[in-house]
């Protein structure tokens, strides 16, 4: 007679890899796990309430995603931006979003898509209200993520999900300086605007402008931060 499995199912190594993944990625985008920490493979496991081999896997993966870093005979840390990567990690977004919106309004679907980007700005809109930064950082991801998934190419697709985690850390770097941004509910509306009308050399001009914003937003603070320390050396001598 055949034996039922009535107990729960054994959980795949694959699919243990991928929670472990997600868990350590939750805590490096909050904040938990901050940069230049070191991860010490034991401690997270124990944390994780795994073995070693699924963080392992999930180390590796977040290592391809660029929210690790790997020091030969020192260890794996958490990424620490610099103003380089954040150049060039809005380098990349910039090919991506603007070629997405040529695609969109040469396709003609540039008002269907107003609609759905529009809705995602008025829930911005009372996040902003509330002071939620945090909230305001996922809906600006959101915001993008439907614009360039919305170009109907797998591959572009692709490109901008590897783009997903370090922009995430990026956002973390603006929620400070957020409240500094005014013109962020303004600039999310100027563009559904542009890509209801379909007026492609204006939209294209809006995009670069609003993805230049952020890079001078996050320099100058850090730009601040660094002036504030060398003051503050100096009063300590």
């Amino acid at each position: 007679m055949m034996k039922l499995h009535v107990g729960p199912k054994p959980v795949l190594r694959s699919t243990m890899s991928s929670m472990v993944t997600e868990q350590i990625r939750d805590a490096i985008l909050s904040g938990v796990y901050p940069p230049g920490m070191q991860l010490n493979e034991k401690l997270v496991a124990e944390s994780c309430g795994v073995s070693r081999g699924p963080v392992r896997e999930a180390i590796q993966r977040l290592l391809q995603e660029g929210l690790l870093t790997s020091e030969p005979h020192r260890g794996v840390f958490v990424l620490e931006l610099t103003e380089h990567d954040l150049e060039d990690i809005y380098f990349t977004r910039d090919a991506v979003e603007r070629a997405a919106l040529r695609r969109i309004v040469h396709s003609g679907r540039g008002e269907e898509l107003s609609v759905r980007l529009m809705a995602v700005v008025e829930s911005m809109s009372q996040a902003i209200e509330q002071e939620k930064w945090t909230e305001v950082a996922a809906l600006d991801i959101r915001f993008h993520s439907e614009l360039v998934n919305s170009a109907g190419s797998q591959r572009l697709s692709r490109l901008y999900a590897t783009l997903m985690a370090e922009m995430g850390l990026c956002l973390n770097k603006l929620i400070g300086v957020y409240r500094g941004r005014g013109r962020l509910l303004e600039e999310h509306k100027l563009l559904v605007n542009l890509i209801a009308s379909g007026d492609a050399e204006q939209l294209d001009k809006a995009m670069a402008e609003h993805l230049q914003e952020p890079v001078d937003t996050i320099c100058k603070a850090w730009e601040k931060s660094r002036q504030t320390a060398a003051q503050s050396a100096v009063t300590d001598k």
